[in-house]
């Protein structure tokens, strides 16, 4: 059997026990296929879905790592490396992959927002509200980086621009508005 069929063979056999919900032994297929085939992107990336998805958070930021260091590394490796370490508390770890994500694609909404989560958690709130704003532009009907914005004004102070903030979902998204109206005390 050629390379390129054998790659073929690991892969439809990893599928088949996805389609079939046995991930233990689709990640076992990958992990073989990968010690065929290593530092595969295609492998490390399946593989480390498969481990987010299985509870293994450090081993799936062990593979996006391994990801990240290919040349065909994009935005959306680094930000789903970022997504895990900001999950495990690297925050510093988490910062560095978001914005490597970011100057790979600056329209990738969800690096936006996650640097805005981890710069709330350093504290970096102005920081964290430019980023949110950034969300905000690229994806104007998700509530997540609205309600987080109205956090941040609430935290600094400036209870007029969260109730703006609450306003404003209660358009499109009124449960997230209920929400920061009961967290808040604020109502719109």
């Amino acid at each position: 059997m050629n390379l390129d069929m054998r790659w073929q063979a690991f892969k439809w056999r990893a599928f088949a026990y996805i389609a079939l919900g046995m991930r233990t032994r689709a990640a076992d297929e990958f992990e073989e296929m990968l010690l065929a085939y290593p530092n595969d992107p295609y492998v490390l990336s399946s593989l480390a879905y498969l481990k987010t998805e299985m509870g293994d958070k450090p081993g799936a930021i062990a593979m996006y790592k391994k990801v990240v260091l290919g040349a065909s590394a994009g935005a959306q490796d680094w930000y789903n490396l970022g997504f895990l370490q900001e999950e495990l508390g690297q925050i510093d770890d988490a910062e560095i992959s978001m914005r490597k994500a970011i100057a790979l694609d600056e329209k990738l909404d969800q690096a936006w927002y996650g640097l805005g989560l981890v710069l709330i958690q350093q504290n970096r709130l102005d920081e964290a509200l430019t980023a949110l704003k950034k969300n905000t532009q690229l994806q104007p009907m998700s509530p997540y980086a609205w309600y987080q914005m109205a956090r941040v004004y609430v935290d600094n102070q400036q209870p007029d621009k969260a109730l703006k903030i609450i306003t404003h979902l209660k358009g499109f998204e009124p449960k997230f508005a209920a929400q920061l109206e009961r967290e808040t005390g604020l109502t719109g």
